[in-house]
């Protein structure tokens, strides 16, 4: 099955070929050709079952506008992609969630180390569990089209295909967005603007249905579809303010607003959305007090000790530990010389190096080297 199906993505007039059988309302190989489709995405190949999935627009569209008793077949394929999707491989029902990713992992978008000090440290946020957000629960089994669950079955299958749209050829992409204008104003003045003049009746849609699309529309505006997915965005934008539906009108606006003014890349309209890779290395703040730094201060001053053990009287004048005393004010004293020591150090490299340990971080002092 597996070279049956890299045989299928290696016949380019067999697409095509197709969408014409679909499109065609009289076509004696629909029956066939549907059926052919069903058992293609009862397999368990994911390729097999993606080239299926790709004809999905085109079949809603075809469905929606036809007379219900004259799709007979279309009904039966989107039925049966429907119930196989709310189960699962032992046939229970299927939940379908994500998680939300932890800021203590890094990711394309941040570094942990990037995030500075914050009171959530790495450790804190590996102790806390992902969240798992459910999306879409449990749906029940349906035997036919209703009223009542058409378009809560319909709006299912377009989640099945933008959760997969990511797979898609151009040409599916191309379709999503021809079967999304011609849904929204078919029956419409805004019909006669358009190049297809084919009279079809007004097709009901729902907002939740209308959402989904415009999740494909969008994918599709940014991977080679940028005029086609532009006007399907604006003519589902016209119908929502039509129907006055809310969700549809705040996620098409914003859509639109975040939108170019022209397509980056040509006409193609491709690698319009960039993201800057922050890079791996740690970046610690000079600032930073850690038990290392303690460490290397406390070396280094144990260091000077001993160096100044062999030094003589005359070495206790203007070059000697005590020429600090008859130097300028402290608030003068060079930055890059402060050294954590406690008030009660008065003479540099005169106290025992054990003291020093009670005596750091008690109070800040600049004290500047010889």
């Amino acid at each position: 099955m597996s070279g049956y199906a890299g045989v299928l993505d290696q016949k380019n007039t067999l697409v095509p070929a197709l969408y014409s059988i679909i499109q065609d309302p009289d076509s004696e190989l629909l029956e066939p050709v549907c059926h052919q489709l069903f058992e293609l995405y009862r397999s368990s190949e994911d390729c097999l079952r993606r080239f299926t999935l790709q004809f999905l627009p085109e079949l809603l569209w075809v469905y929606l506008r036809r007379d219900r008793h004259s799709s007979g077949c279309i009904e039966a394929l989107l039925l049966g992609i429907y119930n196989l999707e709310i189960v699962d491989k032992d046939g229970n029902g299927k939940l379908f969630s994500f998680l939300i990713p932890s800021l203590s992992k890094p990711s394309i978008y941040h570094e942990p180390s990037s995030l500075g000090s914050m009171a959530l440290t790495e450790g804190a946020l590996c102790q806390h569990d992902l969240i798992r957000v459910i999306y879409s629960g449990l749906h029940p089994q349906r035997e036919t089209f209703t009223a009542q669950n058409r378009f809560e079955v319909l709006c299912f299958l377009m989640l099945c295909y933008n959760s997969l749209v990511v797979y898609m050829p151009h040409s599916s992409h191309r379709a999503v967005c021809r079967m999304s204008s011609r849904l929204c104003v078919s029956g419409f003045p805004r019909q006669q603007l358009k190049a297809w003049t084919t009279p079809c009746m007004r097709v009901l849609l729902e907002p939740q249905f209308m959402v989904q699309m415009l999740a494909a529309v969008y994918h599709a505006i940014y991977n080679g579809e940028w005029d086609a997915g532009r006007e399907a965005l604006d003519d589902i934008l016209y119908r929502a303010q039509l129907e006055l539906y809310s969700e549809p009108l705040l996620l098409g606006n914003a859509m639109k607003s975040s939108l170019p003014g022209s397509a980056p890349d040509g006409s193609q309209g491709r690698k319009v959305l960039q993201v800057e890779v922050t890079s791996s290395i740690r970046r610690i703040s000079r600032c930073t007090i850690t038990a290392a730094s303690i460490r290397r201060l406390r070396w280094k001053r144990e260091g000077e000790v001993n160096a100044s053990h062999t030094l003589g009287p005359a070495d206790l004048t203007n070059t000697g530990p005590l020429s600090w005393i008859t130097a300028a004010p402290f608030s003068f004293m060079p930055l890059d010389r402060v050294y954590f020591v406690s008030t009660i150090v008065i003479i540099k490299g005169l106290i025992h190096p054990k003291m020093k340990i009670l005596s750091l971080i008690t109070h800040p002092h600049f004290i500047p080297n010889p």
